[in-house]
């Protein structure tokens, strides 16, 4: 089996989440696994991390896979460590928001049924999914899209 390309710091994010995506990994892998290098988390731990997130979480058909994944890195970026720093987490939660608003702005929702405009979370809706080829056209735009709107947010 293939390694999958390091994560880098210096290539865009929105590239390398939509390359990994390309690579087999889930939406939500593809998503942190590109901010991760970044931000000191070991490619290796944040694929592991993000695996359950794929399909709107665990294929569920729920919240995308590559807002959770963008909701993962902004943690990275700006989350707290320390309980007392209420200002790291009102930050996380501000930027968290902002990027919610502008994907759904962008998108019509970050629900991934509404997206695919088919409930993967059944055999039926995932196999209309795969024979419609959702996987390769809509789901690379939603990933670049979260990987670019969180590079936007800082």
């Amino acid at each position: 089996m293939e390694r999958p390309i390091e994560t880098p710091i210096d290539i865009d994010p929105a590239a390398l989440a939509e390359t990994l995506f390309d690579q087999g990994f889930t939406c939500g892998q593809a998503v942190l696994a590109a901010f991760a290098g970044k931000h000191g988390l070991d490619r290796d731990a944040a694929l592991r991390v993000a695996c359950a997130y794929g399909g709107g979480v665990a294929r569920t058909a729920s919240t995308c896979g590559a807002v959770n994944g963008a909701l993962m890195a902004i943690g990275l970026a700006h989350g707290r460590t320390r309980v007392e720093d209420g200002a790291a987490r009102d930050r996380t939660y501000e930027t968290a928001r902002a990027f919610l608003d502008r994907f759904r702005a962008e998108h019509g929702s970050d629900q991934c049924r509404d997206l695919l405009g088919v409930d993967i979370g059944n055999a039926a809706g995932a196999e209309a999914a795969a024979k419609a080829g959702l996987f390769r056209t809509r789901c690379p735009i939603f990933v670049r899209s979260a990987a670019r709107i969180v590079s936007s947010l800082g």
